[in-house]
């Protein structure tokens, strides 16, 4: 049986998804982000006592199916951002319709009706969040994260980066860099 997860963002997650499903007794095939393969299947009783175990730790089961498409979306987008390479040669538009093999209209509306944002202010709100991360890191300069980013240029993240956080990703870096927040 597969068990969508939401919330799973790192090997850390897997790791703790896999030692609450063999504490909960069930037999774990596979544990990867937002999903988990186990060879049980669940009555809903079960399911919902799984998705109180697993909520302690801030997953939350999903079964409705708008909820594992935004879910995917959401995966995919943390995949992108968090690859060591670019991933995509594509517009983000396309990569996801591809991965997902729903026409891009139907992930949009999909995604911003559960979300109440749509899929790209989401992108950009996540690409940010990430250069924060990587400039609190300081073993990347500007330039680099804008590369590893997929930003055309290191004026167009520093001008989304100021936008959304209110500083320039300079003034973050002397604020924050090489804390470990």
């Amino acid at each position: 049986m597969k068990l969508h997860i939401k919330n799973m963002v790192c090997p850390r997650c897997e790791l703790v998804v896999r030692i609450e499903l063999e504490r909960f007794g069930l037999n774990p095939l596979a544990v990867s982000l937002g999903e988990a393969e186990i060879a049980e299947e669940l009555s809903e009783s079960q399911k919902n006592e799984l998705g109180k175990e697993l909520g302690k730790y801030g997953f939350e089961l999903i079964e409705d199916k708008k909820n594992k498409l935004v879910s995917q979306i959401k995966l995919l987008i943390f995949q992108l951002l968090h690859h060591p390479e670019p991933l995509i040669k594509t517009n983000l538009s396309e990569h996801l319709a591809e991965q997902t093999g729903q026409e891009y209209s139907l992930l949009s509306h999909a995604f911003s009706k559960q979300e109440g944002l749509t899929i790209e202010k989401y992108f950009i709100q996540q690409r940010v969040e990430r250069a924060k991360k990587l400039l609190r890191e300081g073993e990347m300069n500007l330039s680099e994260i804008s590369y590893k980013l997929q930003y055309s240029s290191v004026s167009y993240l520093s001008n989304q980066f100021k936008k959304i956080v209110g500083i320039s990703p300079s003034e973050f870096k002397q604020a924050h860099g090489d804390k470990r927040l």
